[in-house]
This record gives C-alpha cells, structure tokens and sequence, in this order.
C-alpha cells in the first residue's frame, strides 16, 4: 500500500491506532522469530554463526503440536556431511540386504488386565509427535532445529553444547565391569555382556517408553543401549547410544525423546547427541533425532514401547540405526564408519538400561525419577523393562542373549534397581525390570 493510499483510507475513518496494535500484537512474534538472529554480544553473535551453520535450508517446516520446528533438509545437504571426516563420504541409502534376521519371530506379550482385560493383548508402538502436523518429502530428513535457546540454556560453553560431560574424575576400572560413570553423580541400573565374551556387531532389544519426573533442571533420565570398544580406562574409549531420554536442559521440556549419541575419545572432544554436531548421518524422512515420542506408558494403564536395532553393514563397515516395532520400524540412518577407530572392527561390550544425574540437590539424593519411576519388582504395567535382548554377530545374524551371559549393576539399589530373568512363555526371552523413584527413606 502506497503512502497517499494509507492517507486516503484514515479520512475515511480507519482508526489511527490500528497499525499500532498489529504491530503491538505481532511484537511477540517477531522477538520470537528474530532475537537469535539480532545478537547483542560476541557471544550471542557467535551463537548465531553456530546456528547458521547447523540448521540448514529447509525444503519444508513443520510446526509440531509440542512447540519443536522440524526443518526438512535435503539429505545430501544435512549437518552430519560437515564432518572434516566425511569430505569424500558418499551417503549410503540403505544398508545392504539382508539386515540382521533373529532366529525366533517377534513374540506379543501380556498387557495388564486393569489396561485391556485381555490377558493376550500386545503392547503399542510409540511413535513421534510431530508426525500428527505433517510430513517431510522423499529426499529429504527431517531435523529438529537448534535455536539460541537451547545453547543458552545449559550454561556451557559452545564447544560443549549437545555434548555429555566430562569423565575426567572416572575411578579405575575393572577389567570386566560397564563402562559407566561413578563418583560424579551418574547413577545407572544395567545389564551388560563382559568384556571379550565375544565378538559383537550389533545389539537389538524392546523398550517401553515413559515420561519419569526430572528434579534439577540439569538432570536428565535416560533408557539406552550402548554399543562400547576401546580402552575403558583411557581417552580412546568408542561408544554407540540410542535410546529415549528426558532432558530439560537439552530440549527445554520433560518429554520423552528419541536420541542418539557417538564419541570416538571417550566423551572428550568427539561427538554429541542426535544432529547437534557434524557426524550421524540420517536417511529416514519419517523420523526426527530428538523429536518427542508419543504416546508414553500408564502406571497400570496401556503399554507403549519401541524396538531399537543397531548393527554393522558388513561391507561398508556402518553402523546403522533402525527404530520402530517389527511391523513399522524405519531404518533412522547411520554412525559412517570414518568416525571411529575401534568400532571400526566390531564392539567388545553391549550395555543396555537406565541412567540418571544426582546433583543431590540440598544435600539429599535427587527425586529424579529413572524409568517408570518404580522399582524392578512393581513388574509389568508398572516398573520399566527392556526386553528381547539380541547381539549381532559375525554372520549378521541375531542371536539372543542368555541370561548367564548377562551381568547386572546398580550402584545403590534402595534409589534405583534391576531384576533380570528369563521368560520363553511370553516370548520375552532375556529381559529386565529396572528404575526407581530416587529420593525416598532407603534412598536419603
């Protein structure tokens, strides 16, 4: 509209005022779309070059009911290719067939009867909420993008951003026992194979998903297996993670959140979570890295669960991702081989279970729940499990794991506990139950 236009249409009794209440009722807007491109400081003027090169062009944007903006980015185009190892990397599609087949067919179990009344009915799949606000094209993965925001808010310097903490104040570790962290406030309850049992190429098993409460606002829980070769006393250490997680710090609310994690130097300097860093290369246009699953699990109430699969392609030596059930599971992408130096080979040791952070704030243990919130022995409907477990082995075949063949570990089992067993009947095989409410008179 012309300036003599906007003269001739206030004679003619449009309210002067106006302009300035649109502009007043899209400031809000306008602050929002705009401050982490408008930095006030070198900091914030370097946090926007950091975010100017991590969220790239988008073909399409998405809105998710749950507040994330998913960009979808042309899969050749994406921030995993900006790896200094990855130049020359040519995006592999698909893994070569066949993937990874288990010897026994994918079993149904026993949801509760308060739930269903159907003592045989399955469990439901978890699946991504923004799925329900649209779709990204054929070619393109979708990408949960990184605002100011986010790196602000867990106060760490750029450099750390996405990234776990420092293991620095690690205790000595015995030859066979997990690589977790202890003393320094990580708390865990999990199964793992020991070291040198065998060579492994893979790790599959079933978790139900739930949204357990978060006391700090840098606490976190998190349910995962971990894929581990290298020196677990050194700074070469490789690990592989894809899990859920709960994470206020790093996505600003209490969802639960498909997440991936890689480092080659034992959590030092390479690696971070989802697409936060150069690495992790998607291939999915259906799933997002760090995008909220939905629906989660019900204290005695419906069951929803998802089935992690990662594995080596034998002839390109990656590491692929497949997340979903076993009627709808989407191959997410993959760690390229180029990333690491003892998972170039094969892994030493499979982790699988629950973690969390006590910063015991006010000198009392964290409230942070993990899992469910509830210990190992509440059962089904109620405490947190992983079920199914599987290796990969040599063949690129899936071979269950015996229960001897698994070991457990919870650093203090008055806060947080896991029971193991073995269950033909249901088809569960090797499973556990696990997790805790933190905080309580045995936990104090």
């Amino acid at each position: 509209m012309t300036h003599t236009a906007m003269k001739k249409r206030r004679r003619h009794g449009q309210p002067h005022h106006l302009h300035l209440l649109v502009s007043l009722l899209l400031l809000p807007l306008l602050l929002d779309c705009t401050c982490a491109a408008l930095p006030s400081s070198p900091k914030m003027a370097r946090i926007q070059q950091h975010l100017d090169r991590a969220n790239k062009p988008a073909l399409r944007t998405i809105q998710s009911m749950d507040g994330d903006t998913i960009d979808c980015v042309p899969r050749h185009k994406q921030h995993a290719m900006d790896h200094p190892l990855l130049r020359k990397h040519r995006i592999q599609s698909a893994p070569p067939r066949p993937m990874p087949a288990s010897a026994t067919a994918t079993a149904t179990f026993r949801a509760s009867a308060a739930a269903s009344g159907n003592a045989t009915s399955r469990a439901r799949a978890a699946w991504q909420t923004w799925h329900h606000a649209g779709h990204c094209p054929k070619g393109t993965v979708p990408v949960r993008r990184t605002t100011a925001e986010d790196v602000l808010r867990g106060g760490q310097s750029l450099f750390r951003f996405g990234r776990k903490r420092h293991r620095r104040d690690r205790a000595p570790r015995a030859a066979n026992a997990p690589d977790v962290v202890t003393g320094n406030g990580h708390e865990h309850a999990i199964a793992y194979t020991a070291v040198g049992q065998q060579e492994v190429y893979g790790a599959k098993a079933t978790i139900n998903v739930w949204d357990p409460a978060i006391q700090e606002p840098n606490g976190f829980s998190l349910s995962q297996l971990w894929l581990l070769s290298g020196s677990f006393n050194g700074s070469d250490l490789n690990s592989i993670e894809a899990g859920w997680q709960v994470s206020p710090e790093l996505y600003g609310d209490s969802r639960p959140r498909l997440f991936t994690y890689w480092t080659s130097d034992a959590y030092e300097a390479t690696g971070c979570y989802n697409a936060l860093c150069p690495g992790f290369v998607q291939t999915s246009s259906r799933v997002a890295i760090g995008a909220a699953i939905s629906p989660v699990s019900s204290l005695a109430g419906e069951q929803y669960d998802m089935t992690l699969l990662i594995w080596k392609d034998p002839k390109l030596g990656n590491w692929w991702l497949s997340y979903g059930d076993a009627g709808a599971s989407q191959l997410v992408g993959y760690w390229p081989a180029e990333l690491f130096t003892h998972l170039s080979g094969h892994a030493s040791m499979v982790e699988w279970g629950g973690e969390v952070v006590n910063t015991s704030p006010g000198g009392a243990h964290t409230a942070t729940q993990m899992g469910s919130g509830r210990f190992a022995a509440e059962g089904f409907g109620r405490a947190s499990y992983f079920r199914n477990l599987e290796t990969v082995d040599a063949g690129n075949s899936l071979a269950p794991v015996s229960l001897d063949a698994v070991q457990t570990l919870a650093e203090d089992g008055g806060c947080y506990d896991i029971k193991k067993a073995y269950d033909e009947r249901d088809g569960w095989g090797t499973h556990f139950y696990y997790g805790g409410p933190g905080h309580n008179p045995a936990c104090p």
